[in-house]
């Protein structure tokens, strides 16, 4: 299967209720007027794009329909697409990992499939040929750690790991030690699911970075916060939220195979100016593709 019908079989509940609403709005046109425009606007907030983002795309259209005199419903639809897609092309979509060794950090809260996606990533670099070294700096949880060495092993990355409640930033000083002394080209740091409001773990993610740049200070880093599409409008805050405490570089997208909420994406992209570097849709480990935003608006609309 294909990475566009893979995903477009993935977010089919997102197509259909997206489709849905917006369909309902262009199976009432008659001409592209003021009450055609707001009706539009409203299936988009609907289709849980965001208030703020749904207005700007509104406005985006209302002014290129005036401007190239469009009137045909297709073409409406055409420049919708466009202006969606415009929004999610905000930088380039791949890792920047050019040195050896190079960094990605992977945060976010409990339960949002940041270990899975570390498995996915690390399997997409193996089969790039490279050769990966994952830190399990969760020390909070024993079964964070087990379940990291499963994904990691399928993927055939080697992990460090440390007793249960030790100091997260000393296993990440071991694995950087690691990945020199093996000269591993990528290491993938785990972290512990922390809520942005849990002060104590953000500064343990303070200070895990603080050990990258000083015993890594020349590598290539990227730091992506891992979001569970299936909560919907509730993403947005939270990636802006993490911000705050991270020089975030890209989003992995997860579970949008199970819900209706992938609009959300556009309104996270637009809302935050952090593009999403991966789309998770399954389950299995080669699930995860770099986010082609033409693919994505192609598969919802």
């Amino acid at each position: 299967m294909g990475f566009f019908d893979k995903l477009k079989k993935g977010l089919n509940k997102t197509k259909e209720s997206f489709s849905e609403k917006i369909n309902t709005v262009f199976s009432n046109f008659r001409k592209v007027d003021e009450e055609f425009l707001e009706e539009l606007e409203e299936a988009l907030i609907m289709a849980d794009i965001g208030v703020d983002t749904s207005v700007q795309i509104i406005n985006n259209l209302r002014e290129r329909i005036k401007k190239e005199k469009i009137e045909d419903e297709e073409e409406v639809k055409n420049v919708l697409r466009e202006e969606m897609k415009k929004l999610l092309d905000i930088s380039d979509k791949e890792l920047k990992l050019n040195t050896k060794p190079s960094v990605i950090l992977v945060i976010g809260v409990n339960g949002v499939g940041k270990t899975t996606s570390i498995g996915k990533i690390a399997n997409r670099l193996a089969k790039d040929g490279k050769k990966v070294v994952v830190a399990a700096a969760d020390t909070f949880r024993a079964a964070a750690v087990e379940q990291l060495e499963i994904w990691a092993k399928r993927a055939g990355a080697s992990v460090v790991k440390r007793e249960e409640g030790v100091d997260p930033a000393s296993v990440v000083y071991d694995a950087i030690k690691q990945t020199k002394e093996t000269n591993a080209d990528i290491l993938i740091v785990d972290t512990a699911g922390r809520l942005h409001n849990k002060k104590y773990l953000m500064d343990e993610l303070n200070k895990i970075q603080k050990v990258i740049n000083k015993e890594m200070p020349d590598a290539d880093k990227e730091v992506l916060l891992v979001i569970d599409g299936t909560t919907g409008q509730n993403a947005i805050s939270q990636v802006k939220a993490f911000k705050k405490e991270a020089n975030i570089t890209g989003l992995i997208l997860t579970k949008l195979d199970g819900t209706a909420k992938g609009g959300v994406v556009i309104g996270i992209t637009n809302e935050n100016q952090i593009p999403v570097k991966f789309i998770g849709v399954g389950e299995q480990i080669d699930d995860m593709e770099i986010f082609d935003s033409d693919d994505f608006v192609r598969a919802i609309i």
